[in-house]
Parts: structure tokens; sequence; C-alpha cells
């Protein structure tokens, strides 16, 4: 999204908030009802315009444009068609993978098969969804929350554990920096939600330590990947021999 139309939403969602409405906007700037919804519609509004609607909300220009730049940064998960535009062209996914682990386009272009037309060509792509701003001289600034999450089950999800179900689990998982864990027990379901809480924390973790390692440079740091998976569940095997099947249903959680 533009730096112009984060703008214009920004200004909808606060005359929103307080109350006033298109045909009141027109009455301070003595305008139609229809004059205005064209403007908006257009984005093509005056700073002189932009200034009078601050006015009519008791807001300073300079607060209008701080509040844009914060809700610019404050986008925490795609909708599922932004996901699924993304996994359409896989050098799309690796660019957005990168940027979001804040390489450079430099970096992308000496690790990866893509000529610079190329990145940038998926970067504009990027700017257009609305993961990062794209700066002159193909300087990438991020439009993600610290606490950004791709949708549960939503198609990059699905792009990764389609990999995930192949390679990541191919490994031995017996080389230096690999660790792999099953283990299986019998929890209430209360039990359950104290050690999913207990997960959420250490993705948090992971997610701090990532946050700490980028002060470091490229070549000191190794993509890592972390996959944690929990659910009520029993092999098949076990589950044919049972006399009768289990068909209790877990209770949802309790918020």
């Amino acid at each position: 999204m533009s730096q112009t139309a984060h703008l214009i939403a920004t200004l909808k969602r606060l005359l929103k908030a307080r109350g006033i409405t298109y045909a009141m906007v027109g009455q301070h700037l003595r305008l139609s009802e229809a004059s205005v919804k064209r403007q908006f519609s257009r984005q093509s509004f005056t700073l002189q315009t932009l200034e009078a609607i601050c006015q009519l909300m008791d807001l300073e220009l300079l607060e209008l444009a701080q509040a844009a730049e914060t809700s610019r940064l404050n986008v925490r998960q795609l909708s599922a068609a932004q996901e699924a535009e993304l996994v359409t062209d896989p050098r799309r996914v690796l660019v957005a993978v990168c940027v979001l682990n804040h390489w450079t386009m430099a970096q992308i272009v000496a690790t990866y098969q893509l000529s610079e037309a190329q990145c940038t060509s998926q970067l504009l792509q990027l700017d257009k969804l609305g993961l990062i701003r794209l700066l002159p001289e193909n300087r990438v600034r991020l439009s993600v929350a610290r606490d950004f999450t791709w949708l549960p089950d939503g198609p990059i999800q699905r792009f990764f554990r389609a990999g995930a179900q192949t390679d990541f689990m191919a490994a031995g998982f017996n080389q230096a920096g690999e660790l792999l864990r099953f283990q299986h027990g019998m929890l209430s379901p209360a039990a359950n939600a104290r050690f999913r809480q207990k997960l959420q924390r250490l993705v948090q973790e992971f997610t701090e330590l990532h946050e700490d390692c980028l002060s470091l440079p490229a070549e000191a740091r190794y993509g890592t990947s972390l996959l944690l998976a929990m659910r009520p569940w029993e092999p098949a095997a076990f589950e044919a021999l049972r006399r009768q099947p289990d068909v209790r249903v877990f209770p949802p959680d309790m918020h």
C-alpha cells in the first residue's frame, strides 16, 4: 500500500472513530457530500484540504502522519488472498522470507539466482501486499508488527508444511544445530492448554533470539527453522486395535 493510501485509510479510520460523516466533512469544507466521497475515492486531497479535515478532528496534520506510520507498522497478519498471492511464485516467498529476516537486496541477489531486476519486481509486489515499503535505491522498510504471524493453516503455512513433510523431516537430526524429540503422554484439556502456553513462550523466545542476532554479520547467522506441533492423536496402528472408536470431542479453549 502506498504512503498516500495509508494516510487516507488512517484519515477515514480516525473520522469514523470520532463519528464524523462525509456529510459533516463536506459542511466543514463547504463542499457537497458527493464531492467529498469522490476525493476520498480518488485520494486527491490537497495539503490544505487535509489540514482542514484535521482541524475538524482537532488534530494536527503531523499527528495524522504519525498515526498513519504507526498503523503501517501494525500489520500482524495478511489476508488469505494476500498470502495466496505470495505463494503464486516461490521466488516471491523467498524474497519475503529474506526481507522479514532483514536481508538487503544485495544479499538476496548475491545468494540466490535472482537478478536485480527480478528481485526488484518481487519487492514491488511485497510493497503492494503491505509487507514492506520499498524506498529509493531499493532499500526496504518492514511494515509488520513484531508479533507478525502467518495465517493458521493459511497458504503460507501449507506451502512450508509441504516442505516440512519431505526435506525438513527427512534429516537424521543428529548433526550440529539439529534436535528432534517426540514425546507422547496422556494430558487433560487443562494440562494441554497450559503446555501450549509454554510452547507459545518458547516461540517468543526464538523470535527474541532472532532479533538479538540481527546485529551480527550475515555470514555469522544460519537459516534456522523451528517446527512445533501438538494435538490429541494416537498412531493409526493403535487406533485400528481399539475395540470401540474414540469418539470423544476435545473441548474448545475457554477464554
